[in-house]
This record gives structure tokens, C-alpha cells and sequence, in this order.
């Protein structure tokens, strides 16, 4: 028997591994006993720690087993690597394969914080983990809020996800979950399995339970198979399916229930939208939706932007983009689910539109050119149909210096029809050409407010626009509207939106915007605009649902945003007209938000003849541990409440609780729906209840799911 210390180690370890190979070990030892011959044995002590790339172990003693190929670990037997921290009370470590196991075993993941123990834990050198009568958890040592108990546990570090046999979850010591297979996450990482059910009420549909089953097809391919029980109407089977390549990505959705009790008839929701991005410049969108019936959204949507949902997109579009033009072609029907809409107001098909524009800047005389142009063939099963040609070719002369710029500008623009299904009296082939000038001004100026630090605009701008009368009575209209007014439109050549109709007008706008912003950092405190449109000449053209006149000027457009103070944010936007017309539209909105945590909004939303709305809502602690969460949503036109719900939500260090209430109009016609949602959040694990959370991120502006 010969005795070494030091660096006695390192000729021990050339004994265990060739110098050089990757997985080379490399022992430090206070002490080492070591017998030389065919079958040399060591004995470690006095510390001893084990190194092999970015593992780790350590202990008190080391016995080497020559037979075995194994090392034996005893007295505070601890490892480590990048994602695992293990403390047991002794381990054997195979060095040929790289496998250790811990008897009596406490580890940590350093992933998200999560810790348990086992009787017994094997590790591998790919990094999986597999542990026998192990508890687990993601609370802090001195709690165990919830603790997934189970016979078995294997977890994949690299891959971030668990699997669990014979499981029983318990919180607050009480079982609440058994199962006899589990998968859970770690990470972010996607996984086959069963998701998180969803447990609720639906108001008028009854209690619902979601149970989601996700397949992890492939990197770039997944599915989602969702069965739904509303106990009122019966089970829903929602699948979607969602693809990545090269070159395309999309997703389709298909929602079926059949013989829904209180509807009578079968409910069916198809989605699929797709996008080609092809080598040669081509690119390739889809859209389509189709429901079975008129309130599928109102039954089944779920929320109150659904339920008045009134038409559904169906297109599928082609472009090309090039340095100076673009060519787009596109096929589009509407599905109109409002009943109360008309077959004469319903939109058109486009079968199909093709637009073709171009900009060649920096041309002779430093002329800019470009075009604007349009080919549709419009189609509906009432009124006239038919193809119509929209062509604007245009000339402008950008003359831009420092602060200040001037464009002067000419356009042709001409309109050909070929009508079907005209009034007798109508030509079948009306037309029309325009001659429009423009005159486009504005300046840019900027001054320092003395010592505070900031810098101050004045951005003034006018045009005048000039477009002669030309009758077109005889003109039909296939999807042309007069938009709202805002800042944008008020400079707009044309008021109308649309080919059918071009305004006549001698109009000069006029508009001012002035900033005040940061020197330093750059940050806009305040952004005040006001403008207006004033009309030199009576406007005679007019859509033939049109009842009033246009006046000798606009309304004014205002818009403002500032920074009251630190946490403070107020936007304002006005619009009102002259002498008794009074305000046309008016909304303002205020943001208090102290800290990433709190937030409260108030908004007010008017407009004349439809609607005047105020807007409460917030995310508010009332303990350290405790937030208050709400929105009420209340029409003083109508005198009646939109949409209300309350929560609390509670969270501690490893888990979280929602409980939110809501009551809000689920149909056009008004009929009021009411709802409980629950959300157990077990933090690294799961979540267990209603998806509240997303009733809270989609009502409540600016809030943050700590939880």
C-alpha cells in the first residue's frame, strides 16, 4: 500500500480517464490512499471534489471501485451544474457512464427556483434527472404551500419539462389534483400533453370546463385539441393547427358543438390565415373566417368586442414590391352575421382588385412622379354590379431646405365604369376625369427654453387643395364612405374614402402641431395640434344618402398629450364645429401609474347621435400581498352599465389567486350576461381555474400579470 496527498490525485485520475478525452475527471483531494497494480483502488479524504467540464461533486470522503468503475461519495455529498444543485447523504458516481446516483437527496433547479427531495435521484450526463418517492415544489425552503408528491419524477434540465407517475398535487396540504401521468414545464419550452384545464362559469351557457390537449408535431409544426363542456349547451371540440417554414406560416382553426340545447341547431367557427413569403418578391396572404349562424359570437365569443362583431373577412392576396412600385391582386368576401343589416347595405365582393403604384422620386427638374391606380370588378346579389378603373397619375415638386418645406403638385384622375343591372335611365358606362391641384406648405421650428433643459417645436403646415365640380349623380356607389375626422383626413386631397366620389372643392387646411420635449433624453412631455379645413367654394358633390351640408368650414380637430407629472399621462382629442353645432366628438383619457404594480384609467368617449361612454378601471394593492382589480364601463347616453367586473388577486412567493366577477351586454340586442372566474396559479408549475388573466389584460389598460 503506498500513501499520497496533493498532487497525488492527478496520477489517480490519469488511472480513470485517458488525459485529453472531453470527458476527462479531474479529482482535488486533501488525502489520498492509493494501491498501484492491475486493479489499482483509492481512498479519498479530508475533501474531496470531482470535476468534469461544468459538473461538480463534492463530499468528505471518495472510495475508487475499480470493479464497479464507480466512486463512492460520503459525508455532505453535494453537486452541481449549470441547471442542478443536489445535496444527499452519499452517492455513487459511475465515471464510464456518467451516471450519479444520491440516496437521501435534496435538490434544486436553477431554472425557476424549483426544489425538492427523494429517497433516491440518479443524474446522467445529458442532464436528466430521475427520482424515486419525491416531493417538488417552487416555494422558498421554509414553505410548502403546494408539494406534487409522486412515486417517480424524470426531468429533462437541457429541455426544461418534468414527467410525474402516480401524482397528487396538494395546496395547503389538501389533495386537489390525482393523476396517474403528468407532464409539466420547467421552462417555456413546448411539450406534448394535457394543458391546464379551465373551470368556470359561462352565464348563459352554464358551468364550463376546458380541458386542452397539445401536440408538439414537429420544431415548426404544433396542434391544439380543446374539448369544452358548457353544461347548458353541450360539448364543443376546438382544434387549431399552426405551421412555420422558409418561406410560409399560418394557422387554422376549426370550432364545432353539436346540437347546442338552448340554440336547436349545430354551432361551427372555421379560421385560416396564411402567409408565402416567395424568393422572387411575391408575397401570398390569406384570411377567412365563417360561422354557422348570426350569434355564434354573441353564444360563444366570449367577450364584448366579439358579440358585435357584424361581418367576417374572407381574402386571399398576392403583391409584389419593387424599389419604386408595388402590384397587389386580391379576391374578398364579406359573411355578414348582423341580421339587421339589409341585403342592399351589405358589402360588395371584389372578384377581383387589382392596384398597381409607383413613386419615381428625383427625377428632371427634380420632379417626383406617381401613380395611384385601380381595377375592381364589384359583385353583390342586389343592385349593380360591376367593373370600375381608377387611374391617378400625378406630379410634384418638392422644393425642401432646412425648417421649412414647399410642394406644389398636379394630378389627372380618371374613372371608368361598366355597369350591369342599372336603372334604365343610367348609361352603363359612365365616367369620369378631374384635373386636381395642390399646394403643400409647412415649417419646422425649434427654440430652447432657457436654463430647464428643454426644446420646444412649432410645426405649422397648410394646404390648399382645388378640384373643379363635375356631376356624378350617375355614379354608383360600391364602397365609398365619408370617414371620421381626424388630424390625418383634415389633409387629405379628397374627403370621401373611396373611388365613386371626388369632392369639388377650393379647400385650404390649415394645422399646427408644437412639442415640448427632454434636451437631454429626447422624451416628449407635451404634443399639442389643432387644425382646420376651410372651404372657398360650395361643395355640391355628395353620396346619395347624404342629407347635410358641408359648410363653409370643417370642424376644428384638437389633439393633446402631456405629462402631468411623473406618473401622470393625460391625451385629449376634440373635435367640435362653429357657432351652434357644438362638439361632433370628444374623448380624453388619464393614467396614474406609480409603479409597475398600480394603475388607474378614467376615460369619457363621446359622440353626437351614438354614443357617450365613461371608462373606470384599475389594478390596485391593498396589502403587500393583496390587488384590487376592476373596470366599470357605463353609457350616460343610454343609462346603462356596459360592462363591470371586480377581483382580488392574491399572490405569495410561489402561488397566486384570482377570483374576478363580471357582468356585461353579451348581444347586439342587449341582453346582459354574468360570470365567476377562479385562477389557482401555482408559480412553475401551472395554473388551475378560468384564464382571468386575460379578462384583466384586455379591460384593464396598462396592467401586469405578476402573478
Amino acid at each position: 500500500m503506498a500513501c499520497a496527498t496533493g498532487n497525488a490525485a492527478e496520477a489517480f485520475a490519469d488511472w480513470l480517464q485517458p488525459a485529453g478525452d472531453e470527458n476527462t475527471i479531474v479529482f482535488e483531494a486533501g488525502r489520498v490512499e492509493a494501491s498501484v497494480g492491475p486493479l489499482p483502488t483509492a481512498n479519498l479524504s479530508d475533501g474531496v471534489r470531482l470535476t468534469s467540464g461544468d459538473r461538480m461533486a463534492g463530499a468528505d470522503n471518495a472510495t475508487y471501485d475499480p470493479a464497479k468503475f464507480a466512486i463512492f461519495l460520503t459525508g455532505n455529498v453535494q453537486y452541481r451544474d449549470p441547471n442542478t444543485q443536489i445535496v444527499s447523504d452519499s452517492a455513487e458516481f459511475s465515471y464510464s457512464t456518467g451516471r450519479i446516483v444520491f440516496e437521501g437527496a435534496e435538490f434544486r433547479l436553477g431554472s425557476n427556483a424549483a426544489r425538492g427531495a427523494a429517497d433516491a435521484l440518479e443524474i446522467n450526463r445529458a442532464g436528466t434527472l430521475s427520482l424515486a418517492n419525491v416531493s417538488y415544489t417552487t416555494c422558498p425552503p421554509d414553505s410548502n404551500d403546494w408539494l406534487l408528491e409522486s412515486g417517480n419524477i424524470d426531468i429533462d434540465t437541457n429541455a426544461g419539462t418534468g414527467t410525474a407517475r402516480n401524482v397528487k398535487l396538494r395546496f395547503q396540504g389538501v389533495p386537489i389534483l390525482y393523476a396517474p401521468f403528468l407532464s409539466f414545464p420547467l421552462s417555456d419550452a413546448r411539450k406534448t400533453g394535457l394543458l391546464t384545464p379551465e373551470i368556470g362559469s359561462a352565464g348563459r351557457s352554464g358551468n364550463e370546463i376546458s380541458v386542452p390537449w397539445y401536440w408538439n408535431i414537429a420544431p415548426n409544426y404544433d396542434a391544439t385539441f380543446t374539448p369544452r363542456l358548457l353544461t347548458d349547451r353541450g360539448l364543443q371540440l376546438g382544434n387549431e393547427f399552426r405551421y412555420l417554414t422558409r418561406r410560409n406560416e399560418g394557422a387554422a382553426q376549426v370550432d364545432y358543438l353539436a346540437n347546442d340545447d338552448l340554440f336547436g341547431d349545430s354551432r361551427l367557427l372555421l379560421a385560416y390565415s396564411h402567409r408565402t413569403q416567395f424568393d422572387n418578391g411575391w408575397r401570398q396572404r390569406i384570411n377567412f373566417r365563417q360561422t354557422s349562424d348570426s350569434q355564434y359570437f354573441e353564444d360563444l365569443g366570449g367577450s364584448l368586442s366579439a358579440s358585435s362583431t357584424t361581418h367576417l373577412n374572407r381574402a386571399m392576396t398576392f403583391d409584389y414590391l419593387r424599389e419604386h412600385w408595388s402590384f397587389l391582386a386580391r379576391i374578398q368576401d364579406y359573411q355578414t352575421i348582423d341580421d339587421a343589416i339589409v341585403a342592399e347595405d351589405r358589402p360588395y365582393q371584389r372578384l377581383p382588385q387589382l392596384t398597381l403604384r409607383g413613386v419615381w422620386p428625383e427625377r428632371h427638374f427634380g420632379l417626383r412622379y406617381l401613380l395611384d391606380s385601380e381595377l375592381t370588378y364589384f359583385y353583390r346579389d342586389t343592385g349593380t354590379t360591376g367593373w370600375r378603373l381608377d387611374a391617378a397619375p400625378q406630379v410634384e415638386w418638392p422644393i425642401e431646405r432646412a425648417g421649412w418645406f414647399v410642394t406644389p403638385a398636379v394630378m389627372l384622375r380618371h374613372t371608368q365604369y361598366g355597369l350591369r343591372d342599372t336603372a334604365s335611365q343610367v348609361s352603363t358606362n359612365p365616367s369620369r376625369t378631374l384635373p386636381i391641384g395642390t399646394l403643400d406648405a409647412g415649417m419646422f421650428l425649434e427654440r430652447t427654453v432657457g436654463g430647464v433643459g428643454l426644446l420646444q417645436t412649432l410645426e405649422p403646415r397648410i394646404r390648399y387643395v382645388h378640384i373643379p365640380h363635375r356631376d356624378q349623380s350617375d355614379l354608383p356607389v360600391f364602397d365609398t364612405i365619408i370617414p371620421d375626422l381626424n388630424f390625418v383626413q383634415l389633409f387629405r386631397t379628397n374627403r370621401f374614402l373611396g373611388a365613386d366620389r371626388v369632392t369639388d372643392t377650393d379647400q385650404l387646411s390649415v394645422g399646427v402641431t408644437s412639442r415640448i420635449l427632454n434636451a437631454s433624453s429626447g422624451e416628449e412631455l407635451v404634443t399639442a395640434t389643432i387644425g382646420q379645413a376651410l372651404y372657398l367654394s360650395e361643395q355640391g358633390v355628395r353620396l346619395p344618402d347624404q342629407t347635410s351640408d358641408v359648410g363653409e368650414s370643417s370642424d376644428y380637430i384638437a389633439e393633446m398629450r402631456f405629462l402631468l407629472y411623473e406618473n401622470v399621462n393625460f391625451e385629449f382629442g376634440h373635435q367640435w364645429g362653429t357657432g351652434s353645432n357644438g362638439t361632433t366628438q370628444s374623448e380624453a383619457r388619464l393614467q396614474f401609474r406609480p409603479a409597475q404594480d398600480r394603475v388607474l384609467n378614467l376615460a369619457y368617449r363621446f359622440r353626437r347621435g351614438a354614443l357617450e361612454q365613461g371608462d373606470l378601471s384599475w389594478s390596485w394593492p391593498l396589502t403587500q400581498r393583496w390587488r384590487f382589480v376592476g373596470r366599470y364601463n357605463y353609457s350616460l347616453r343610454d343609462d346603462k352599465t356596459l360592462e363591470q367586473f371586480y377581483g382580488l388577486e392574491y399572490e405569495s412567493c410561489c402561488w397566486g389567486l384570482r377570483l374576478v366577477s363580471r357582468r356585461h351586454i353579451s348581444t347586439r340586442d342587449g341582453t346582459r350576461d354574468s360570470s365567476i372566474g377562479l385562477q389557482l396559479v401555482l408559480k412553475g408549475m401551472t395554473s388551475v381555474g378560468t384564464a382571468a388573466d386575460k379578462l384583466l389584460e384586455r379591460g384593464i389598460l396598462g396592467y401586469t400579470p405578476d402573478l
